[in-house]
């Protein structure tokens, strides 16, 4: 069942040939935030409309290839389970927190129907320029913490990097509902309990470049847990446990030498407390 709406209209981009959809919601609509939800969506607004002043960086990111070497393990990982997951043509994908469109491209490559969401509405603007020759795109301006689709409405749900950007039960719940019976959650993030990120979250706070709420909102192996006893299954693959020691190590072995090294030793320790980062897939249980 959609939510009521209080107001919704559709804008068609006539250059990129993409449907935008504005939905707002009573009492919590995504043009209204205030708090820290309204201060990371004006941080991610003033970054998208200087791309567009500037039209520079609006070329479509393949593979990941614009990650480090060292880093990307990842998001090649959270690519390939995406591909995977959508096995017949026209399945409905739903991207939570999908900013200027940088991962948006791997469903869209698999033929899958893709509605692309973001509480910015100027990052929105820049995945249509990014991605407008795709026929299989909709965007629209959505909080992820009401999102204004119908219970079982998609096959897919995907976000990168987006977890602490909402109450993590609510965003869970939020997700389970809106998938299908059989439905997956794929997601990569960053996990919260390696000290040195942790030092370098906060120190990104100190300086104004996040808002308490994220700190607070890090995913944990506690939450990838909840999304397990949620969801009735759910896995995940844990990435870069001394991700901090990149830079010597490609100064050392070049971005290669670095990659293999850190995949080898995380290997080893079996990583998942000092990882830096992991991808979940939770599927809903019929």
């Amino acid at each position: 069942m959609l939510y009521n709406a209080r107001s919704r209209y559709r804008q068609f981009d006539a250059n990129s040939g993409v449907l935008f959809i504005i939905v707002s919601h009573p009492g919590g609509n995504a043009s209204d935030l205030g708090g820290d939800k309204g201060l990371e969506r004006d941080r991610y607004e003033e970054r998208a409309r200087s791309l567009l002043d500037t039209d520079s960086g609006l070329a479509v990111n393949q593979e990941a290839l614009e990650i480090a070497e060292p880093l990307r393990a990842p998001y090649v990982s959270y690519y390939r389970r995406i591909r995977e997951a959508i096995n017949a043509p026209g399945m409905s994908v739903l991207e939570i927190g999908a900013g200027t469109g940088m991962y948006t491209v791997a469903a869209l490559e698999a033929g899958a129907s893709v509605v692309a969401t973001d509480i910015s509405h100027s990052c929105l603007q820049v995945l249509r320029k990014r991605l407008g020759k795709y026929s299989n795109l909709q965007t629209q301006v959505a909080d992820m913490e009401k999102l204004p689709f119908a219970d079982g409405k998609f096959d897919l749900v995907i976000l990168a990097g987006s977890l602490s950007y909402g109450d993590n039960r609510t965003v869970m719940n939020e997700i389970h509902r809106v998938l299908k019976p059989g439905g997956r959650f794929i997601c990569v993030d960053s996990l919260n309990h390696n000290p040195v990120y942790r030092l370098n979250r906060w120190l990104q706070f100190v300086r104004g470049r996040r808002t308490r709420s994220t700190l607070q909102r890090m995913p944990t192996l506690g939450l990838i847990r909840a999304y397990r006893d949620r969801f009735g299954a759910c896995e995940a693959e844990f990435f870069g446990s001394i991700s901090w020691l990149t830079p010597l190590l490609a100064a050392l072995l070049g971005q290669r030498g670095a990659a293999r090294l850190a995949e080898r030793w995380d290997r080893l320790i079996g990583v998942t407390r000092s990882a830096f980062k992991f991808v979940m897939v939770a599927e809903k249980q019929k």
